[in-house]
């Protein structure tokens, strides 16, 4: 079996509809994919509507988080979309999204560059804000000006982190995160530790992934494309101590991304050792 616990879709930051995501996978030659959309699950209906024969779909979420100002990512699996704690968290944490990114792009107009909300709506799919907005669909909006040679250069002159049109939003404890998770009947690993995204590059301290341990995190996600050898080895080893599955994912966001689903994939008894600690929902099969 090749498994893929992590991908997006247009319906946060990837590049191709949820149908697309899943027609991709089979192409790939995947047995399970995960759709994994930032804080929304608005993805999983397309994509279970259009799932290959052969091809099991995991409803999932990547959670934004933050812990001393660094970005942290939680994935989170076959959990129950309508537990109420979870769901008023995500409207939260969607709604800020919003504020944030047209904050952003003010301030990006402030400085004379001629991005419009209207542009960064049209990559994020929605112009009422309904799906959910993210940098990168303001570092795509860039480069469309000519403010950018490309996403990572709109990162790292305009939006990154400490940049001149950054604004910092409502993100999740990663702790609580993996408590609301959890209580949701659902399963959670940590996303690429070594490496953030765009300019958020701190890895996530040892003591912080500890604690979400404690709390009940299932796995760690060592095996990620951004990740060099000696990163996976390390992250591996401390998954063995913390008492911890290890994953592996693509992170594919379509396009952006060169389409790489199934370039790093997840033991099938690890799969299926997740399966098994979930109560919330349950895989999709075609």
């Amino acid at each position: 079996m090749r498994i893929d616990l992590h991908s997006h879709s247009s319906v946060s930051d990837g590049t191709d509809s949820p149908a697309a995501v899943v027609e991709h996978a089979a192409a790939a030659g995947l047995d399970v994919l995960a759709l994994t959309d930032h804080d929304t699950t608005a993805g999983i209906a397309e994509a279970a509507a259009h799932l290959p024969p052969g091809l099991t779909l995991v409803p999932g979420i990547e959670l934004s988080c933050a812990h001393e100002g660094s970005s942290v990512h939680l994935l989170g699996y076959l959990f129950d979309p309508e537990d109420p704690e979870l769901t008023a968290e995500l409207q939260r944490i969607r709604d800020d999204r919003i504020v944030r990114a047209r904050t952003m792009v003010e301030r990006l107009q402030d400085q004379g560059i001629p991005v419009t909300w209207e542009q960064v709506s049209a990559f994020a799919g929605d112009v009422d804000g309904r799906d959910v907005v993210g940098r990168p669909h303001i570092a795509r909006a860039l480069v469309e000006v000519g403010a950018a040679r490309d996403v990572q250069d709109a990162f790292d002159r305009w939006i990154g982190s400490g940049k001149p049109a950054h604004v910092t939003r409502y993100a999740l404890d990663p702790v609580r995160a993996v408590r609301l998770l959890r209580a949701a009947g659902g399963v959670c690993v940590l996303a690429h530790p070594a490496r953030g995204e765009g300019a958020l590059t701190r890895e996530v301290p040892e003591e912080l992934a500890a604690r979400m341990a404690e709390a009940g995190l299932n796995g760690i996600e060592a095996d990620h494309p951004s990740h060099d050898d000696d990163e996976r080895a390390r992250w591996r080893q401390r998954a063995a101590e913390l008492g911890v599955l290890v994953t592996g994912s693509s992170d594919d966001h379509g396009e952006l991304t060169g389409r790489r689903l199934g370039c790093s994939t997840t033991d099938p008894d690890v799969y299926a050792a997740l399966v098994a600690q979930a109560s919330g929902a349950s895989p999709l099969v075609g």
